[in-house]
């Protein structure tokens, strides 16, 4: 649960502090709930606009990493407008704000004025039984009125997005066009440039494909191009104009937008409703061993059009499908654990699958991809896939199978060396190669236990849920070199770090100690249901004495430690959880009531710490825990300050899951998949597992092996610093002023000084100059050949976000971190601008915490050869 470069500091330094304190929180009465921040279109990591604020009209939407992603919507009551979301246009009165209430699928707004009352739903399809509808980048807005007065009332609705929902900064060109065919009037907008799948990492948001609003023709009045404020200042006078056949581009995303307007009509005391919808095509999704993959709703050929045509086609009959799955869920969650539990739930579930993308591999099979948001942008992480799991495997073995088959097939592929399991598959959306700690060189900083416990875990709960253990079996090479790494090294953990990474590497860890336990039980079941008889009946045994062990090793009186070697210590014992669930008959139930009522003493006003360390807590952790004993009032006692939390923290961000439970301050994780695990308590239920999982219409079945690589072959160009050793540029950390990138540009007061340029803690790099402040500005002559290759590329290292310009043309442009040289693609307009001989090349590198570090050369890149 990395702090990488994108640390907790990210979340809460580098985003405002109106971001961070937002509206003032009014906390509800009773069992209310106003979240920290509203799930409006949430669908995936790039796809995710939030509102930050008690109310709707009080504030403009975000991305979730809190960056301004403005929607607008005003609606005209008898021919005057009022503004429902957004914060602008300013001078538009709001119409007042009744109730918000958040669902599994459906956020809805409830408003009053004017004669008139309106409930404003958001309704994402993320229907879990069919990943084909779940994967859709699809929200509805429906917009139903009625009379309050008695009267008849003439009314009519606008919806705008800014261009921002399309770059990854304000800055960035973006273009629009008309799109409307099929019945359907569709605005149309995108970058200009289109860089798919270049930019990775963490604080990221999409700057290719294109952003939809789309509504029935028969119900749009008009459309138009312009910014959001501005389209909702014309919608309140005489109405937007212009739009049709229209297209158009703007040196700023931050200038543009686009928006619709729905036709007027009357209502009484009858609701009347009207819908548009906000729709993103990215055309790839996800690159994976170095192929491009298209997103899952893709699979058979479909463009955005089809995928419009489609979700007008179906608007009601998924509206009745949302409506009757929100309802029985809730009930079944209420039934599990009350009514709060029920409302972190609800707010959990498009959080969840918000942060992970679903793409499809190449026999057109589901493969997701979960992200680590605002913690270092990995992509599909063992140890947040495992506290995410609980939402995936609760409906069905399609969802739980789509984020392992990924993970499984990288971990038995011959990239991977070592004996354990491995951390994660790259930085998001490159699924490209473990990155964390060392790799996949050394063993520095990796997770043994850790790693090896989950994928056993959660393979047993997929053939629990099965009745046997055919998926397992598919690895089975490598699931029993994981049980028998556990085996040597797994109830005594070595100084190594878990998934609580953030506390730091520790040694006799007892909670990482009981993963490795259920695991190796875990292990035996699995063993047992492919009828391998004595391998079953060894790790069973082993389990089951280590677990007898582990009871008189841990025990500290009226509670059990947190390390064997430290006494009056004390930590939550969630791995427990799996003993139950799975059958494994482990550890007595006196272990179980003992942790709780010890727990039970030591909350604080916001939950129950971690352990004794500090005062920080996991919400994941805590549903976890509060599960242990299967008692309704311990269950309800730990929720309770879970909720409290929800409700107070200051932070307007969506749910963070690690956060103080004295102050309420939010540590640093934010939009997180691992909220999926507070659905855990219902893999208690059988029959409700049974119930929801045997639903699953996707019947997923037959992955592709993971995509082949064939490693190119270099040929330098122009030397990296890896390279060659004296290797000079011109250099600045101070803001330069004009155009600095210019070939022309005058950098003779510059400083001069050999790459590498960086602070340290970046892997495989050696620094030659120091640069240790947030940002550093390089100009560098370079010479190339007279016949410059086809097939030229930046072989660049980066940490963290790197703008690279030719002859002062933008040519290149990467986010996040990388771990060693990696190949960065030139833009068309970057190849143009080499010429044979001098050329100017000039970079910008920004960085926020951790390693840093700046280098960069040309190469050729030339097909490589498929190894015998």
């Amino acid at each position: 649960m990395k702090l990488h470069p994108a640390s907790a500091l990210l979340a809460l330094g580098t985003l405002g502090t109106s971001l961070v304190t937002g509206q003032v929180r009014q906390s509800p009465p009773g069992d209310g709930l106003i979240p920290p921040s509203t799930p409006l279109v949430a669908c995936d990591p790039y796809f995710s606009i939030w509102s930050p604020g008690d109310t709707l009209n009080g504030v403009e939407t975000t991305h979730w990493t809190g960056r301004q992603q403005p929607l607008t919507s005003l609606v005209k009551v008898d021919g005057k407008a009022f503004r429902v979301m957004g914060a602008t246009p300013a001078a538009t009165p709001v119409l007042e704000q009744k109730s918000l209430t958040v669902l599994p699928t459906r956020t809805i707004y409830t408003f009053e004025g004017a004669g008139v009352a309106l409930d404003l739903t958001f309704t994402t399809p993320a229907l879990p039984d069919d990943i084909d509808l779940l994967s859709r980048p699809v929200t509805y807005l429906t917009y139903s009125f009625r009379a309050t007065d008695g009267k008849e009332h003439e009314v009519s609705a606008f919806l705008g997005a800014s261009g921002e929902l399309t770059v990854n900064t304000p800055d960035q060109d973006v273009t629009w066009n008309d799109a409307s065919a099929g019945g359907l009037s569709v605005v149309r907008m995108g970058s200009k440039d289109q860089p798919v799948l270049q930019k990775k990492g963490d604080d990221q948001r999409i700057d290719w494909g294109y952003l939809y609003i789309a509504a029935p023709a028969e119900d749009t009045a008009s459309y138009g191009f312009a910014k959001p404020s501005e389209l909702g200042v014309a919608f309140s006078m005489n109405g937007i104009s212009g739009g049709k056949g229209a297209e158009g581009a703007a040196d700023r995303a931050d200038i543009a937008g686009a928006g619709l307007e729905l036709k007027s009509f009357k209502v009484g005391a009858q609701p009347v409703s009207k819908w548009a919808m906000i729709a993103y095509d990215d055309i790839y999704a996800i690159q994976f061993n170095r192929k491009n993959l298209r997103p899952f709703w893709r699979r058979n050929g479909w463009e955005a059009k089809d995928l419009l045509e489609a979700s007008a086609k179906e608007y009601a009959s998924l509206q009745e499908r949302c409506a009757k799955f929100d309802k029985e869920l809730m009930a079944d969650l209420t039934n599990i654990g009350g009514e709060k539990y029920a409302k972190i739930s609800a707010l959990a579930y498009r959080q969840c699958f918000a942060a992970g993308k679903f793409a499809a591999d190449d026999n057109g099979q589901p493969l997701q991809f979960s992200k680590e948001n605002h913690s270092n942008g990995c992509i599909a992480t063992s140890d947040v896939f495992y506290p995410m799991a609980p939402q995936f495997l609760l409906f069905g073995p399609s969802l739980a199978k789509s984020f392992l088959a990924p993970f499984m097939e990288y971990a038995k592929s011959d990239r991977w060396k070592f004996p354990f399991a491995p951390h994660d598959l790259g930085t998001y959306p490159h699924a490209n190669g473990q990155v964390y700690g060392g790799g996949e060189k050394t063993e520095k900083d990796q997770m043994p236990v850790e790693e090896s416990g989950n994928l056993l875990l959660l393979m047993a709960a997929v053939a629990q849920m099965e009745g046997n253990a055919d998926y397992a079996g598919l690895y089975w090479d490598r699931l029993v070199q994981w049980a028998e790494y556990l085996k040597k090294e797994g109830y005594d953990p070595a100084n190594q770090l878990c998934t609580d990474d953030f506390a730091g590497h520790m040694a006799h860890n007892v909670n990482l100690s009981v993963k490795a336990i259920c695991a190796l039980g875990a292990f035996g079941k699995l063993a047992e249901l492919r009828g391998e008889k004595a391998m079953a009946e060894e790790y069973t045994k082993l389990a089951k004495e280590f677990a007898q062990r582990w009871v008189k090793e841990a025990k500290d009186g009226d509670h059990y430690r947190l390390a064997f070697d430290k006494p009056g210590t004390w930590s939550q014992k969630y791995n427990l959880v799996w003993d139950k669930i799975l059958g494994l008959g482990l550890f007595p139930d006196e272990v179980l009531r003992t942790e709780m009522d010890f727990y039970k003493k030591m909350q604080k006003p916001y939950g129950l710490p971690l352990d004794n360390r500090r005062e920080y807590t996991k919400l994941d952790w805590i549903v976890w825990t509060a599960s242990l004993t299967q008692d309704r009032s311990d269950f309800e006692a730990l929720i309770a300050p879970v909720f409290k939390f929800v409700n107070e923290g200051r932070v307007r961000l969506p749910m963070g899951d690690w956060y103080d439970t004295v102050t309420a301050v939010k540590e640093g994780f934010t939009a997180r998949p691992v909220v999926g695990g507070v659905y855990l308590p219902a893999l208690y239920k059988k029959d409700l597992w049974v119930k929801y999982a045997s639903r699953d219409v996707t019947k997923a079945k037959g992955w592709a092996p993971m995509p082949e690589y064939i490693e190119p072959v270099l040929v330098t160009l122009v030397p990296h610093a890896g390279q060659k050793s004296d290797i000079s540029w011109q250099y600045t950390t101070d803001r330069p002023s004009g155009d600095w990138f210019a070939a022309n540009f005058d950098a003779s007061s510059w400083k001069k000084g050999n790459s590498g340029f960086g602070g340290g803690g970046a892997p495989n790099t050696e620094v030659r100059t120091r640069w240790t402040n947030s940002d550093i500005w390089l100009r560098r002559e370079i010479e190339m050949p007279a016949n410059i290759p086809a097939s030229i590329a930046l072989h660049a290292y980066f940490d963290e976000d790197m703008d690279v310009y030719i002859n002062g043309v933008q040519a290149a442009s990467a986010g996040g971190f990388v771990t060693d040289y990696s190949i960065v693609p030139l833009s068309e307009q970057g190849k143009a601008a080499l010429k044979s001989g001098k050329n100017i090349i000039a970079v910008h590198c920004h960085q926020t915490s951790g390693g840093q570090y700046i280098d960069l050369g040309i190469v050729e890149v030339r097909p490589g050869e498929k190894k015998k």
